[in-house]
């Protein structure tokens, strides 16, 4: 081979890159689009991607991105917590990422912070607005009962009003067992004003390291109460409405207005007194004041709006 045959084979390959180069270019379009939540809100900081390359690029704060790919290719979507997609690429995308739920790790909400449940070593127990859901109580510490291990919700007295008293891991102390309550990251004296539809999850730390950052205060356990906020998206509406019937379980044997009297001349008598009825059987039964106030099916009903 001489000289003059070896250049003319450097000039016919030189060529032939040159047009391979052209064509592949002239092949490659300009893909723009929007990445979209769930909420149909842009997604900032989605990951866009040619699939099988590194050709990427990422979206703006209104969820746009714009990325030079060959025709015919690939484009992967991706963001964390969220399922990838992965869509022809075409001109003016629109793509909507939604949560993948069997890759979010459950978070625990803790004295100084947030974290995920997998590397906290504490004695915490998480209750979230779903499991609340499960019972229809009209009072937050009645809801704790059954609901976290350690726990212990009673009655505080027979009155229809009586708070519960709520002990964790039994009673710490001679005088006041009562646990701290923070809502919202604010110490209150209990719970009994929130209402349960607006609680978004319930935190009880147990143990000493869970509750050291608030010092002797934890020494009875804590119960961390977070509630709901407004959220950025779309406006969602929720209405609960529930109605039932409410009856006395027992009613207190009392006696009647002859029983009463013949009592109160017997405790007299014993007492070296004169009696204060002459006839009580002149009395007859009088009025049972206890079936009188004790009403039968008496209606509860409840409304709540959520916005």
């Amino acid at each position: 081979m001489n000289i003059k045959n070896l250049k003319q084979i450097v000039l016919t390959v030189i060529c032939l890159l040159g047009i391979g180069s052209a064509t592949a270019w002239s092949q490659s379009i300009r893909v723009k689009g929007t990445v979209l939540d769930e909420n149909g809100t842009g997604f900032i900081g989605a990951g866009v991607v040619q699939k099988g390359t590194t050709n990427g690029t990422m979206t703006d704060a209104k969820g746009n991105f714009e990325i030079t790919v060959p025709q015919g290719a690939i484009l992967q979507f991706s963001f964390i917590s969220y399922v990838p997609q992965e869509l022809p690429a075409t001109q003016n995308m629109k793509v909507t990422l939604l949560p993948d739920t069997q890759t979010i790790e459950e978070t625990v909400v803790i004295g100084y912070g947030v974290q995920k449940k997998s590397v906290v070593t504490a004695a915490i127990s998480s209750i979230t607005s779903d499991d609340l859901k499960i019972q229809s109580q009209t009072r937050v510490d009645n809801m704790l009962q059954g609901m976290s291990s350690g726990v212990l919700v009673t009655q505080g007295s027979g009155s229809p009003d009586a708070g519960s008293q709520v002990r964790v891991r039994g009673v710490g102390t001679i005088h006041n067992s009562d646990p701290l309550y923070i809502v919202d990251g604010m110490p209150a004296g209990s719970i009994d004003f929130i209402n349960p539809n607006d609680i978004e999850r319930i935190e009880v730390l147990k143990d000493a390291a869970s509750g050291a950052v608030y010092g002797a205060r934890a020494a009875n356990g804590v119960i961390l109460v977070t509630t709901k906020k407004g959220k950025e998206g779309k406006t969602h509406v929720s209405y609960d409405f529930s109605y039932g019937l409410q009856n006395p379980w027992r009613k207190p044997a009392v006696l009647n207005a002859t029983e009463y009297a013949i009592m109160m001349n017997e405790g007299m008598l014993n007492d070296g007194k004169a009696p204060i009825y002459e006839d009580p059987y002149s009395l007859g039964e009088g009025t049972d004041w206890v079936d009188a106030i004790f009403d039968k099916n008496s209606p509860i009903v409840k409304h709540d709006v959520n916005v």
